[in-house]
């Protein structure tokens, strides 16, 4: 198992696949690397060296107490690539995921050739996704009702509540469709870590710094996205950004599970053109 100690000591576990330029999977909040490589990796190794990591507190890596927010998860990134002697990536992100790179293109744009955000969330939105209307709660409070549970009223805005009833939910995709997940390392997550708070830290990425990511920035979300708001306010004011839709789907927020053809077809049409 291939892991890469940061100076601070932690271990992040990656994988490595295929040959060319450097192409970094950045998954999300209770996700692992394992997302990437049901579909989506086989189809980018003939074109790249794909880098797919687990993020701290994440499946094989280190899990400390605190350290959540984005800025934190930038510099993992960063002390990753600088283990793996990686000079300058391109960088794909799936919500939180898709935060990291952000962050990472503003602390070291040296290091980020560009990035693709998936359903991105951005913590200085926060705010507006905390209101009882928005509606994020609705989207996920009907996936758990069509998935047999029903939400009590006074918990439809409760992410903690809506985290572990999401944890509890048979698995949704790939080979271990239907099957039961293991939900004991996620609840070990958010109830001995900072991570719940940590994930809402504005940091070193206010609304303000926007404009000064010059990396160019592919937004890539699902047509009636509950995360449009972040959508819409980084498309206006990203300098380097350009805007893709993918078809509306059952879930939406998931679109490299849903659908990855059509995500990976995005990234090389993103990346690939970029490195060329």
């Amino acid at each position: 198992m291939a892991k890469v100690e940061l100076s601070d000591g932690l271990r992040i576990h990656y994988t490595q696949a295929g040959e060319g330029p450097d192409l970094v999977l950045i998954h999300g909040l209770t996700g692992n690397l394992a997302v990437w490589h049901l579909r989506i990796v086989p189809l980018l190794w003939d074109h790249f060296r794909v880098t797919t990591y687990d993020l701290r507190g994440h499946g094989y890596s280190s899990m400390p107490p605190t350290g959540y927010d984005a800025d934190h998860m930038a510099d993992d990134l960063i002390g990753l690539l600088d283990g793996l002697a990686i000079e300058r990536a391109a960088l794909v992100g799936h919500s939180y995921g898709a935060d990291i790179a952000l962050y990472a293109a503003n602390r070291r744009p040296e290091r980020v050739e560009r990035i693709v955000a998936i359903e991105g969330a951005l913590p200085a939105l926060v705010g507006a996704r905390n209101r009882d209307e928005w509606e994020g709660w609705g989207h996920w409070v009907e996936m758990l009702a069509r998935s047999g549970h029903e939400v009590p009223a006074d918990r439809r805005s409760d992410v903690l509540y809506l985290l572990r009833a999401s944890l509890e939910l048979p698995k949704k995709w790939g080979p271990l469709n239907g099957l039961p997940r293991n939900p004991k390392p996620f609840l070990r997550l958010i109830e001995e870590t900072t991570v719940a708070t940590d994930y809402e830290t504005v940091g070193s990425l206010p609304l303000e710094r926007i404009p000064s990511i010059e990396t160019p920035v592919t937004l890539l979300f699902t047509e009636g996205s509950a995360f449009m708001g972040t959508h819409d306010h980084l498309a206006q004011q990203l300098p380097n950004a350009r805007s893709v839709l993918l078809p509306e789907t059952e879930w939406g927020h998931f679109g490299p599970l849903e659908q990855p053809e059509r995500v990976a077809d995005e990234i090389l049409a993103s990346v690939g053109t970029g490195l060329r």
